[in-house]
């Protein structure tokens, strides 16, 4: 079925639910950016002259007209649209009290600030509620509310370390490696949207809102999945095999004439049509490589004998070859040919919004990877400027009129589209 993404207009499936978005950098911001792609009217509040951490985590910025660099970070573009922002000082009781009067008119509202931060300012769920019994409260932390590292900062990078992905990523004899992009994050901001989305679900049924509580290190250890059911079963760490695969042979990168690609062999006749493609069909015959449990054990000896077949062949040979016979495989791609492989295309994972003030008039985001049939993802919003939408949300959200606008204007509690 063809993707139906709708740019603009119709309400999607969250249509209705309001988020309060307190939160800063990629985990909250990625949560509410998918939440906001199915339909839900998300607040950013941020930092007055400052704003969220990743405006300024560059280059590459936004391009405005003049080929100047904008405030806007192609890292911060990547997990805000949907969105509208507005800049409220909550160090000061004004601040504290607007956003509470926020809170009072929201469904959700999710932060990743430090354990107890928000207490001190009454902006925790315990204070919130009270005014507010429906609503869902998500905080997001690097080690949770509880337990002996609880009061630590927690970022990315020190989860995957500590959550175990770094040793069974990177070459086999190299370095502990890191994925190359924020995946504790994401991965920590999926887990949200589902639980926000449970926990939406529950008070619908119930009546009542609920505290939902998510860490870093616990998403990084969930999501060791096999590898960590590795160890479970066995009582052995896996071991790092590079690109290759702890129970699947072969199941890694080959170099080929003019490159690298995929193999990916699943089962006993995938392998067997491989071998006769390669021009090899004694492997296949063979006692030692037959059946997967074999070619596993048997791994450092087969290994090298398949990368000296396929160095005789094009990545294309291969590619092609192989979809032919029904035999997993695929190329390597740089970012710039993923965007522009037909099947990425096809399916809008690259889409253009308008941005106005930027050097094109729009700017390109990554599309969302969600296809629903009755309330599909709409773009309706880009990344907001900083505090570009501070007179609207009052507005509308609060009923605030003229003169109560001014008067915050001159309290600089909030500062009302000033980072524009």
């Amino acid at each position: 079925m063809k993707k139906q993404n709708r740019p603009t207009g119709e309400p999607g499936s969250l249509a209705g639910i309001r988020i309060l978005d307190l939160s800063r950098i990629l985990a909250g911001p990625s949560c509410t950016q998918l939440l906001g792609d199915l339909g839900a009217d998300v607040i950013k509040v941020e930092r007055p002259g400052e704003g969220d951490d990743t405006r300024k985590w560059g280059p590459p910025f936004v391009l405005d007209r003049d080929d100047r660099e904008t405030t806007e970070s192609a890292y911060y573009l990547c997990a805000n649209r949907n969105k509208r922002s507005i800049d409220i000082d909550m160090s000061t009781p004004r601040g504290q009290a607007l956003v509470r009067e926020l809170a009072a008119e929201s469904d959700v509202v999710i932060e990743n600030y430090k354990v107890g931060a928000l207490a001190r300012y009454k902006l925790d769920y315990a204070s919130l509620k009270e005014s507010n019994p429906r609503l869902v409260y998500c905080s997001i932390t690097g080690f949770g509310q509880d337990g002996p590292y609880g009061a630590r900062s927690g970022y990315d990078f020190l989860a995957q370390g500590m959550g175990g992905i770094m040793s069974v990523t990177g070459e086999t004899d190299g370095e502990p490696m890191k994925v190359g992009v924020g995946i504790t994050d994401i991965m920590t901001g999926m887990y949200a949207a589902v639980a926000i989305l449970a926990a939406l679900r529950h008070r619908d049924t119930s009546g009542r809102g609920q505290y939902v509580d998510l860490a870093l290190l616990d998403t990084q250890v969930a999501w060791l999945i096999n590898a960590g059911q590795y160890f479970l079963t066995s009582g052995v760490p896996p071991p790092r095999l590079a690109n290759g695969h702890p129970n699947i042979v072969p199941y890694q990168v080959f170099p080929a004439a003019d490159g690298h690609f995929i193999l990916a062999v699943g089962n006993d006749g995938q392998f067997a049509r491989f071998c006769e493609f390669a021009g090899a069909p004694e492997l296949a015959a063979s006692d030692r490589y037959a059946r997967n449990a074999d070619r596993v054990r048997n791994r450092d000896e087969l290994i090298p004998l398949l990368k000296a077949l396929t160095a005789r062949k094009t990545t294309a040979q291969w590619v092609e070859g192989l979809e032919k016979l029904g035999v997993p495989g695929g190329p390597v791609n740089r970012i710039d040919q993923v965007f522009a492989d037909p099947q990425v295309r096809h399916r809008e994972m690259r889409v253009s919004i308008p941005y106005p003030g930027s050097k094109e008039g729009s700017i390109d985001l990554i599309g969302s990877p969600i296809h629903m049939s009755e309330t599909p993802v709409t773009y309706r919003r880009a990344p907001p400027r900083l505090g570009q939408d501070a007179e609207e949300i009052l507005r509308d959200v609060l009923g605030y009129d003229d003169a109560r606008i001014k008067e915050l204007k001159a309290t600089k509690t909030a500062a009302l589209g000033s980072g524009r």
